[in-house]
């Protein structure tokens, strides 16, 4: 049975953006009063943050995972789609990190910061941890793609933070102003790491990549009694998540009623083992001979 997490991933993107917009908020007013290009950096990736989770809340909007007359294998690809806007804002904001940092090279730009100050981002820090852990938690437990891409993303701003904090502290303590400009490239490449591990994730539910091994679907199907051979296999989507898996059965038996009960005892272990899993079965008499498991094998 397929289970709609819709409700349960708005209501945790809602709670998300207004921390989210929160920390944002905190970090450009201290990255504006202390003129910090990392603070400055990290506040833009904060914007990202909150853009990530207004896009999640649309695409969970139409991702049901219940099939309908024009969608009839369901909506789920909606949340793979919104999690790859996600890496995008990444990107986006890996870029304009750089890009600022480079035109900062060589110029005397002084970063004034104050205790208070670092208290604030020290606050910002502990939002940040609480939201990545809230969200990454909620997602595993209803099985989230958008849930659990957002929660790498914030994760990433837990990191950036943690050294622009560290940064902000040796300005502070030692007056390095070459920090900030310094711990701008790092932080663009913690950010890009996370928008490639969020696309890594979803890209191949996106293409139709393999999703079981044709190999242990023959195992299941050929455990049931009555099936003589099993090919053509082929299965896509993301285990416990939505899965679709098509085969060919080869059964040993010409009567429509026993055969009938043979796929239906496959499916049943299929299911077993799958579940949420919908599979399509072609039942082909005892004579039929095929020696490739699957396309390609």
């Amino acid at each position: 049975m397929l289970f709609d997490n819709r409700s349960t991933v708005r209501k945790v993107l809602l709670i998300t953006l207004f921390l989210n917009l929160f920390v944002l908020l905190l970090k450009a007013v201290v990255g504006w009063l202390t003129g910090s290009l990392s603070l400055l950096a990290d506040a833009l990736h904060s914007l990202t943050d909150s853009a990530s989770n207004i896009l999640g809340l649309a695409s969970s909007r139409f991702s049901s995972p219940l099939p309908d007359r024009d969608h009839p294998y369901g909506h789920q690809k909606y949340e793979a789609i919104g999690a790859l806007g996600v890496a995008a804002f990444l990107g986006i904001a890996c870029f304009e990190i750089v890009q600022s940092a480079i035109e900062r090279i060589g110029k005397n730009h002084i970063v004034a910061i104050s205790g208070t100050e670092l208290w604030l981002l020290l606050l910002v820090l502990g939002v940040n941890l609480f939201v990545t852990f809230y969200e990454r938690r909620e997602g595993l437990r209803v099985n989230s793609p958008i849930l659990i891409a957002d929660a790498q993303h914030t994760m990433s701003d837990v990191w950036v933070t943690i050294s622009v904090l560290g940064g902000l502290i040796g300005i502070w303590v030692f007056n390095w102003q070459w920090l900030d400009v310094v711990l701008a490239f790092p932080v663009a490449i913690l950010v890009f790491r996370s928008g490639w591990s969020v696309l890594k994730q979803n890209l191949p539910w996106l293409v139709d990549e393999i999703a079981i091994a044709p190999e242990a679907i023959h195992a299941i199907a050929m455990s049931v009694p009555g099936v003589l051979n099993c090919h053509d296999i082929a299965s896509r989507g993301v285990v416990g998540r939505q899965t679709f898996i098509e085969m060919h059965l080869v059964v040993d038996t010409n009567e429509v009623e026993i055969a009938h009960q043979i796929t239906e005892d496959v499916e049943a272990k299929l299911m077993e083992r799958y579940s949420p899993v919908r599979v399509i079965i072609h039942v082909e008499p005892p004579s039929y001979q095929e020696n490739h498991i699957s396309f390609g094998v």
